[in-house]
């Protein structure tokens, strides 16, 4: 048996302590704000005398009263560094997040990122200022091309979100120059990441959702029975968001080209193909591709991220401009004469983020990328075959980077939800896998494992996972009442959907 942490006990009222933390009655541990720290008189910094004429400020440009806390410069040190250790990170624990990939960043990507011609450059200087810059902007690009199969790239898209857009607006200018102006409807399975809906919508299109078959692919009868000449293309995850390859994926997008509609292929899962098969080679016409999921860059979400689009030749006129060209002498160059592009998206993303991922593919080459991807298919069907019997597998078949499992067995047994399991690995200081997605699966789990994780990590967490699983079964409350020791306890989540509190 594997144990939870335990909260501490106090029978007294809460206690503070020197850091500006507490322990609750209950004894979970609060970090008291900043201005609950707060004494009269206390000072975080000094400023040396006055040097010059000291100037009275204008009336308009004073406030009448400045609400900060008073409180030393260590004080402050400590409180922010506390809040820090208690954000979950893959650098102190597991992350099985499903579609999200969240796998180890090597710290020498942030060592090159740190790098003075790196951090330190603008997006406005003159290109004979910055040409190292845009020879690793021309190089990536190359590089992703490349491990995809397509013809060209552009690095501009700032997020994966971002790259899905760029690579639909692609394609509505492919047909706007062809004078195909009747194509309005794309196709999405109903596995698909919630932006792809979103996405064609933004592009003015409406979507029809493809099914998915008994077997986790697109149903080919319904594709075929939605293909016509109003089609604009096929919005395409492969590996699926079940984590599953489609099995009949030639004759998918055949079909879709036949149709004369484009396929989009969302890279959210790369990580499971790289090395082994090129998307282009798969009739794909444009793929984004996460960086901070594939290529370890940190997440987007709080933050930079990256979503380079890469397209084959009857795309390549309409990509972002600018590109970066290298010229006969060996010299690099913005190139803006593209009178089919899109336009501008970015000053060329977020490059710091950009030289981690070149690092990254760099420090692996070909072979590397390879390994990594067999690693984290590997990863995920060994951990797919601790927990089959556990929990549900509604697709029983061999997984890709990641699996879907459901709790809907275990929820009809003893009343335990899929989103209670989760609550309760917190206690086991594990981060709960993603929940409900994809919304077909029903009591859902998708649980990726990334090719970073050791194989003890992985016992462990399907340890955890079949002890619950045995916990719901002797003691249901245990289960449906966690977490337990964390410093928030489970939310009431219906009135905080309902009367949020937004201010404090």
């Amino acid at each position: 048996m594997i144990a939870a942490r335990e909260p501490a006990t106090l029978s007294e009222q809460s206690t503070e302590t020197n850091s500006g933390t507490h322990v609750d009655p209950a004894g979970h541990q609060q970090v008291a704000l900043l201005i609950e720290q707060s004494r009269p008189g206390m000072v975080g910094h000094q400023l040396p005398k006055l040097d010059v004429p000291e100037m009275p400020l204008a009336a308009s440009l004073c406030r009448a009263e400045l609400s900060l806390p008073e409180i030393g410069e260590l004080d402050v040190v400590r409180h922010f560094t506390h809040l820090s250790q208690r954000n979950y990170a893959i650098d102190s624990g597991f992350y099985p997040l499903g579609s999200c990939t969240m796998k180890y960043n090597p710290k020498i990507n942030e060592d090159v990122a740190r790098l003075p011609g790196i951090a330190h450059i603008h997006p406005l200087q003159p290109d004979e200022t910055v040409q190292g810059a845009l020879q690793l902007i021309c190089e990536l690009e190359r590089m992703l091309a490349e491990v995809t199969g397509f013809s060209a790239a552009s690095l501009q898209p700032l997020a994966g979100a971002q790259g899905e857009f760029a690579g639909m607006l692609m394609i509505r200018a492919y047909h706007q120059a062809r004078g195909d102006s009747k194509r309005r409807k794309v196709l999405v399975p109903d596995s698909a990441h919630g932006t792809n809906p979103a996405t064609a919508a933004m592009c003015g299109f409406h979507t029809v959702a493809i099914p998915t078959d008994e077997h986790g692919n697109v149903d080919l009868d319904r594709l075929h029975a939605e293909l016509d000449d109003t089609v604009v293309g096929l919005m395409l995850t492969n590996p699926n968001t079940l984590g599953l390859f489609e099995q009949q994926l030639h004759r998918v997008t055949a079909a879709v080209h036949e149709a004369g509609g484009l396929v989009y292929g969302d890279g959210a899962n790369l990580n499971a193909i790289l090395g082994i098969v090129k998307p282009a080679e798969m009739g794909f016409d444009v793929l984004h591709i996460n960086v901070h999921k594939t290529f370890s860059t940190p997440h987007g979400t709080g933050g930079p991220g990256a979503g380079p689009v890469v397209v084959g030749e009857k795309l390549e006129p309409f990509l972002p401009a600018p590109v970066v060209v290298r010229r006969d002498d060996g010299t690099y160059a913005l190139e803006f004469d593209r009178p089919r592009s899109i336009g501008r998206l970015s000053y060329h993303g977020h490059f710091g983020i950009l030289a981690r991922g070149y690092t990254y593919v760099r420090m692996h080459g070909p072979d590397g990328l390879r390994c990594l991807s067999e690693t984290a298919v590997l990863n995920a069907n060994y951990l797919r075959a601790l927990l089959r019997d556990v929990f549900d597998a509604p697709f029983d078949r061999s997984c890709m980077h990641e699996f879907v499992l459901s709790a809907r067995r275990l929820k009809a047994e003893t009343g335990v939800r899929t989103l209670d399991v989760a609550k309760r690995l917190l206690d086991y200081n594990f981060h709960p896998p993603t929940v409900y997605f994809p919304l077909i699966v029903d009591e859902g789990l998708l649980i990726e494992p990334t090719e970073s994780e050791s194989k003890l990590t992985l016992d462990n967490f399907a340890a955890v996972l079949r002890q619950i699983a045995a916990e719901a079964r002797a003691d249901p409350e245990l289960v449906t009442s966690a977490p337990h020791v964390t410093p928030v306890r489970r939310l009431d989540e219906v009135t905080a959907a309902r009367k949020p509190i937004l201010r404090w």
